[in-house]
């Protein structure tokens, strides 16, 4: 379900509670998959399309943005390599590249814009953000001058950065890098490390891509004179930023703050009196920069700080650490042992009872709100007959 569907059957379960609710829906983002959209929707304008290569190299039109004043454009590097688009294929962990992007992140320059937002997460490389670059007309050569494959593959034998091809406007820009994590280039908490097994990468494969990114950011380090290996999120999307931020000056900024403070996260929470995010999997990395981090962290800055649940697929943080990131609790939408293809196929239903269930909960420690009579669900009929 998209964040908007999610928010429509949350939305649903709490005025089946509390028919008269004023219920304000905004769709959040982190930084990934449905940041465009977000910022869209927001602006009121249209996606522009272009035509440019998958993670593998196959054609593909994406999507990119511009503000209504012409001067921010919007890259998702999901609409270009993004997984979801080579997953009809055996993954290709050391071959697939963000060089799509980098054709987008160029027509987003030749529409004239004086700053460029990239939106990383849910790639489908480990390739330290060379692709992009390559995309913007960066040549990699190996030691004999020749040019290196796309990929983390090539970055295991990249010897030198020729500039000379680079588009004309990209230094004259701002280029903002929206993450959603804080992991480091390279290492046990690296890009290789934690998300390449996501990309199908073995073993073997997590290996060589971590002393790759190592390689590449004592290239990068050499001959742009910037250290990129620790700087925290350059891990994202497959170490994405280390490139970017060493060859173009981009500026890490947390994806699911800079949406919050786009669509006004921060008045409404001021409006408050219960607060309901989502999460696929609420567990460590969630509150490392992701959407329920963020609500959790803005709410306790608001003066009445109003309770903020999640409901998630599944919940593996335990609460101590749910509540030291502002979150008071968090639930599974999983009525109990169910296998995953019936609760997809639930989840909405799901997720309208269990919010009702939070607002109910919520208004018995608030006596002067009472509850209405609900009729129960489909679903909620269907466990009280079982």
């Amino acid at each position: 379900m998209s964040a908007a569907e999610v928010a429509s059957a949350v939305a649903a379960g709490v005025r089946a509670v509390v028919p008269d609710a004023h219920v304000s829906e905004l769709p959040m983002a982190d930084g990934g998959e449905g940041t465009l959209d977000a910022l869209l929707a927001v602006w009121g304008v249209p996606a522009r399309d272009v035509v440019t290569v998958d993670a593998i190299g196959r054609p593909r039109t994406a999507r990119y943005g511009v503000s209504p004043d012409g001067r921010l454009g919007v890259v998702e590097l999901a609409e270009a390599s993004g997984l979801p688009h080579v997953s009809d294929v055996a993954p290709q962990p050391l071959r697939a590249h963000t060089r799509g992007t980098g054709e987008v992140a160029a027509a987003v320059l030749d529409a004239g814009v004086d700053e460029v937002l990239v939106c990383l997460g849910g790639s489908a490389s480990t390739d330290g953000g060379s692709g992009i670059l390559t995309g913007l007309g960066v040549r990699l050569l190996d030691d004999r001058g020749e040019p290196v494959p796309d990929g983390g593959e090539g970055l295991a034998r990249v010897a030198h950065l020729d500039l000379a091809g680079l588009h004309p406007r990209a230094r004259d820009v701002s280029w903002r890098l929206a993450v959603d994590v804080t992991n480091p280039l390279h290492g046990e908490r690296g890009a290789a490390h934690v998300f390449g097994p996501q990309k199908g990468a073995a073993p073997a494969d997590v290996a060589f891509l971590d002393d790759a990114l190592q390689r590449w950011a004592g290239l990068l380090e050499r001959e742009a004179g910037v250290a990129v290996a620790h700087v925290p999120g350059a891990g994202a999307a497959g170490g994405v930023p280390a490139g970017l931020v060493a060859v173009l000056g981009a500026q890490l900024e947390p994806g699911a703050r800079l949406v919050a403070d786009a669509i006004g996260l921060r008045d409404a929470l001021e409006r408050a009196d219960l607060v309901i995010t989502g999460e696929g999997s609420f567990d460590s990395q969630s509150v490392e920069g992701k959407v329920a981090d963020a609500v959790g962290a803005l709410a306790a800055q608001a003066p009445h700080r109003p309770p903020v649940v999640v409901l998630a697929g599944r919940v593996l943080l335990p609460a101590e650490r749910a509540r030291a990131a502002g979150i008071a609790a968090a639930f599974s939408i999983a009525p109990g042992p169910v296998e995953l293809e019936e609760l997809m196929g639930r989840t909405r239903p799901r997720l309208t009872d269990l919010a009702a269930t939070v607002t109910s909960l919520v208004l018995a420690s608030r006596p002067h709100l009472p509850p209405a009579p609900v009729e129960p669900s489909d679903d909620a009929r269907e466990r009280s007959s079982a």
